[in-house]
């Protein structure tokens, strides 16, 4: 959240005020919530502004008055407003793909600059997807017709944790797997030397219903593991539910859960939850999930390359699997509002789930922030006149500039009614675009 602060504000006899000081009153205040750079003191000719921290939470009633008239209730999560101590505080950063890289086939906009930026800052990157559409090999070659330099050894997809999870168990390679999926899962599981049997050629495989009619499966199948599968059918639901159900001590493995996915960069699709979904109600029973956000992932890489997980930042753009899934494994999370979660979701009162920091796009790391304060201007302005008012804005204008601070929010004068229908302040909040009136009346 945001720090904020009180501006006591002392005008010298430059200004055409009778006394050398405003005096401080409660009932009257001028309110001024730009949000400048963090610094311990200012004075000019004319002001000399320091500053003292405000508590969020007071017992006082006038105080708890004005936290509400000034705030809004915010998400525990932080903005992203200095990209750059983020960035230095780790050592890696893991992506998720779809909506923080590309959406569908479309790459989005500013990665190819910030990749190659923290590159250059020594920083190891490693790409995590829970599409097991694809292994790793074709993974690394859409990264290339998108323009992107990524190894094979960077890039995670659930459908090399599915055949990772079995290796790390010992799974006997007398037995089978059968899949529910597409061909990354295939060649995963060929890599590591797994049978399996399934796949997209059952995808055309149709079940004819007669009197009598018994469905046969093979009893060698250990484990079925489940992913998106736009070839899904009922056949492969009966097969896969026989497996599970009468297979003695057979697993059933979920590469995710992902409730929707992003096929194309037009619309959002039905994703591997509902392949999973399907088996689980038939089944009666609960996958093991080796895809985000379950550790497992998080384990292996960090084991992989012997990277301590406070080291790590997560990026990416779902809630309940990116967010949690770098929770989970003790990272710091960043959400990008760039594909599935907006910040309407992310403040809902519905959501639990609050990463360290959001922001829109990974391209945001490219134009870090200052780190940045609301002020909040207090004194009696009864008497001040259209030159005095200049001059106090001008001065706090001064401030932001000589900052180099951008992230300039708003002006709000809650005292006196008339302070902004002077000319010359209406004047400058046309200019400014970032004043507002509102009411004086604080308890």
């Amino acid at each position: 959240m945001v720090t904020k602060s009180v501006v006591s504000v002392s005008v010298a006899a430059s200004i055409t005020i009778t006394s050398s000081k405003l005096v401080i009153n409660p009932a009257h205040r001028f309110l001024c919530l730009k949000r400048l750079s963090s610094f311990n003191s200012f004075s000019a000719s004319s002001l000399a502004i320091k500053w003292r921290g405000v508590s969020s939470c007071s017992s006082n009633k006038s105080a708890t008055a004005m936290e509400g008239f000034t705030t809004r209730t915010r998400a525990s999560a932080q903005p992203l407003e200095n990209a750059d101590e983020l960035i230095s505080s780790v050592e890696t950063f893991i992506f998720d793909c779809d909506g923080v890289i590309w959406k569908g086939d479309k790459l989005i906009d500013g990665v190819p600059e910030t990749l190659d930026m923290l590159r250059s800052k020594g920083k190891r990157l490693v790409f995590v997807t829970n599409n097991s559409t694809k292994s790793r090999k074709q993974y690394g070659k859409k990264f290339e017709t998108l323009g992107l330099n990524v190894s094979e050894e960077e890039i995670f997809a659930s459908s090399f944790a599915a055949a990772a999870y079995l290796k790390s168990i010992d799974f006997p390679k007398d037995k089978k797997v059968y899949v529910i999926g597409e061909d990354g899962i295939l060649k995963e599981l060929e890599l590591a030397g797994f049978q399996y049997l399934g796949g997209p050629e059952d995808g055309g495989k149709k079940i004819e219903l007669k009197p009598g009619f018994l469905m046969e499966h093979d009893e060698e199948v250990g484990a079925v593991v489940v992913g998106f599968d736009r070839y899904f059918n009922y056949y492969k639901v009966q097969y896969g539910t026989l497996c599970i159900r009468e297979n003695p001590g057979c697993l059933f493995i979920a590469t995710n859960r992902d409730a929707v996915t992003h096929l194309t960069d037009a619309q959002e699709w039905a994703g591997g939850g509902s392949m999973v979904g399907a088996i689980c109600g038939s089944t009666q029973r609960e996958p093991l999930v080796v895809g985000k956000p379950s550790t497992f992932m998080m384990d292996y890489l960090a084991d992989k390359f012997g990277i301590l997980k406070s080291q790590i930042c997560m990026v990416g753009d779902r809630l309940d699997t990116d967010i949690l899934f770098g929770q989970n494994g003790g990272c710091k999370t960043l959400l990008v509002l760039s594909g599935v979660t907006t910040l309407s979701m992310l403040q809902s009162p519905n959501n639990s789930i609050q990463p360290d920091f959001y922001t829109n796009k990974i391209s945001d790391f490219l134009a870090p922030k200052a780190a940045t304060k609301d002020i909040e201007l207090r004194g009696d302005l009864s008497s001040l006149n259209g030159l005095d008012c200049v001059r106090i804005v001008h001065t706090i204008k001064s401030i932001v500039r000589a900052e180099q601070s951008r992230a300039v929010h708003k002006v709000v004068a809650a005292s006196p009614r008339n302070l902004l229908s002077q000319p010359t302040m209406s004047s400058l909040a046309t200019n400014d675009r970032c004043w507002k009136s509102a009411p004086s009346e604080i308890a």
